[in-house]
């Protein structure tokens, strides 16, 4: 079962959840209330630009649109990732992600 761990952009709020499925980060993080702040709802892209700090072998690759908006911000994956598109593999693994943005 995928385990992620979030942080806050400064590291000092973090929560690690189970996410039995995989899925969405962004469901994950509505979910459990995550450190992750997202304004996709409110047409505010990139905020919710991540670091994968450890596992992006258990996030599936970027599609087209993440990758665009990635460029645009001159982030490159697989460090880098938006947490609204960013989708974990099911099956065992650990993902820790840390907020960009506040």
């Amino acid at each position: 079962m995928p385990i992620v761990t979030f942080e806050s952009v400064n590291g000092t709020t973090k929560k690690t959840v189970d996410a039995p499925k995989g899925g969405s980060l962004a469901n994950i993080c509505d979910d459990h209330d995550a450190p992750i702040p997202f304004s996709c709802r409110s047409a505010v892209c990139g905020t919710c630009h991540i670091e994968v700090l450890e596992g992006q072998a258990s996030l599936l690759p970027p599609g087209d649109e993440e990758l665009d908006v990635l460029e645009a911000i001159n982030a490159a994956p697989p460090r880098f990732r938006l947490a609204c598109c960013a989708q974990i593999k099911p099956g065992p693994g650990a993902v820790r992600v840390r907020a960009q943005n506040e």
